[in-house]
């Protein structure tokens, strides 16, 4: 669907320059953005490389592992019924973690596989048996928590803001915390809240 969106807006662009007599500084703009992409990609790549190399440090120093320890009672409340053992686990305290440190890019992986291990492995709600076409309330709370995502360090937006030359790239920090924490607690709530009129329609 987005390729269609995107192809009809450079259609549109090039009709609407050509019609106007612009179609010179379209080809100009077009030139300009693609130089521009190409060195917001070798900028994102320097940082991703950083961040995910200082990721590997602190898994192999155990951090990541005392992190997820520490996550336990977060994880129990918000999902009650996921077991210990649950081959999904792992795979979503490692996106919780990726996201509260602005790694977006290597939390997804970890998001995919996670909710590949809720679909494979589906938890019973309630006592039913939940088909293979329905989300779980553990996929839905899962959802909900990776896109709201709590970042305490927005990697991606102060390499953005560098990128075109922002005065102070870094400034976006205090403001996105406190966005992704309104937005986290909300998201939470409102699972919790779906999840109990679950419990009483049953």
């Amino acid at each position: 669907m987005l390729n269609y969106i995107w192809a009809f807006m450079i259609v549109v662009g090039v009709i609407y320059g050509a019609a106007t007599g612009n179609i010179e500084q379209v080809g100009n703009g077009a030139i300009e953005s693609a130089e521009d992409a190409v060195k917001m990609c070798i900028t994102m790549l320097g940082i991703m490389s950083m961040w995910m190399g200082f990721m590997e440090i602190a898994r192999r120093s155990g951090l990541i592992a005392k992190a997820e320890k520490g996550l336990n009672p977060a994880i129990n409340w918000l999902f009650p019924n996921l077991p210990m053992e649950h081959k999904a686990r792992p795979h979503i305290i490692t996106n919780i973690i990726a996201n509260i440190l602005g790694l977006g890019w290597a939390a997804t992986p970890a998001g995919l596989k996670a909710m590949e291990e809720l679909s494979k492995y589906k938890i019973p709600q309630h006592g039913e048996i939940i088909p293979s076409h329905i989300s779980t309330n553990e996929m839905c709370t899962f959802l909900v928590l990776n896109i709201s995502s709590l970042q305490l360090i927005p990697v991606n937006m102060i390499a953005y803001r560098s990128q075109y030359n922002s005065a102070n790239p870094a400034s976006i920090v205090a403001p996105a915390i406190l966005a992704t924490t309104i937005s986290t607690l909300v998201g939470i709530i409102f699972c919790k809240i779906m999840c109990k009129k679950k419990i009483k329609t049953l």
